[in-house]
């Protein structure tokens, strides 16, 4: 298939196109690069069924210009991602997550090409259910980002429904793992795992008690593909996430063996904090087959391995 994943040169995205060159397709990978990084991409740049172009999706021309060549399938993971940063400027936010994914959906009707929308999990409401959070469960835009996402899922269902445009929309749970970035809100993590290489403090929001469910990136982008490829998903929103949570304070210990470098801090956005993340991941199973395959432990041996070569 010749395929497209924009936001390629991202955290995620860099894992889906190596999948996808993998399993044979041919690639193009569009990134306006504010947040994906060439160096996720470095060893791809020679494969002959790869192709990468720097541009951005709010760029109609652009998205003319690259649609062009025609597509099977549209992976689109372009977005801004930063909860603090949709807070602070949400304007920045909408114009890409929405305006942008609005843009690549039009591309995408006009001949007739699917396209996966990539959601979050921050788009639920709060819950405290042991049995995870369900796509029944309700959604509660606490911060601009969110709401951002919910307006894309909106958006790309209603293509579906009102197109017959075979579109899904996934929502992954936590996701971390090699080529995530160790800075700001790159992830728990690497973050973590970066401050224990430098033997600096981890410094936690809040009380850490609040709980996440960290899906390690190529499970998630296992999930991605298989969402794309399957057609039971099409005008369906699919959760995906490792079915088990633990709290930063527990992540911190496994990290960080030092307890006293494991510190608390006054949390940057606690309006958006939700308290417990579990995901329920029962329909995606049902649907495409899909579950996690790797352990959270196995996960983060596999993580500070890679972001200790990178600090050696």
């Amino acid at each position: 298939m010749n395929i497209l994943v924009t936001g390629g040169a991202g955290f995620i995205g860099r894992w889906v196109v190596k999948k996808l060159l993998f399993d044979g397709h041919r690639v193009t990978a569009l990134d306006d690069l504010s947040n994906g990084r060439l160096m996720n991409i470095d060893e791809f740049r020679d494969n002959p069924d790869f192709l990468f172009i720097e541009g951005d999706i709010k760029d109609r021309g652009v998205l003319e210009k690259v649609f062009a060549g025609g597509f099977d399938l549209v992976y689109h993971l372009a977005a801004s991602i930063n909860v603090q940063d949709s807070i602070d400027d949400p304007r920045t936010t909408y114009d890409n997550d929405v305006t942008g994914t609005f843009n690549v959906l039009e591309e995408c009707r006009r001949q007739g090409i699917k396209m996966v929308f990539m959601s979050t999990c921050m788009v639920y409401e709060r819950s405290l259910d042991e049995t995870g959070i369900s796509e029944e469960h309700p959604v509660k835009p606490a911060s601009p980002y969110a709401a951002s996402k919910l307006s894309g899922e909106a958006l790309t269902l209603s293509y579906y429904y009102a197109y017959g445009l075979p579109t899904v929309v996934v929502r992954p749970f936590n996701t971390y793992g090699p080529f995530q970035k160790s800075s700001g809100e790159g992830g728990v993590v690497a973050i973590f795992i970066q401050g224990d290489l430098e033997g600096k403090d981890l410094n936690i929001y809040g009380d850490g008690t609040q709980t996440r469910d960290l899906l390690y990136v190529e499970d998630c982008a296992d999930f991605v593909i298989a969402a794309g490829m399957d057609s039971r998903a099409n005008g369906q929103l699919l959760n995906a996430g490792l079915g088990r949570d633990v709290s930063i304070n527990e992540l911190a210990s496994l990290i960080c063996k030092d307890k006293k470098r494991i510190k608390h801090v006054p949390h940057i956005h606690p309006q958006s904090e939700i308290p417990k993340l579990l995901c329920n991941y029962e329909k995606a199973q049902a649907l495409l087959s899909w579950q996690p395959q790797v352990s959270l432990e196995e996960g983060i041996a596999r993580t500070r391995e890679w972001i200790a070569a990178l600090v050696r």
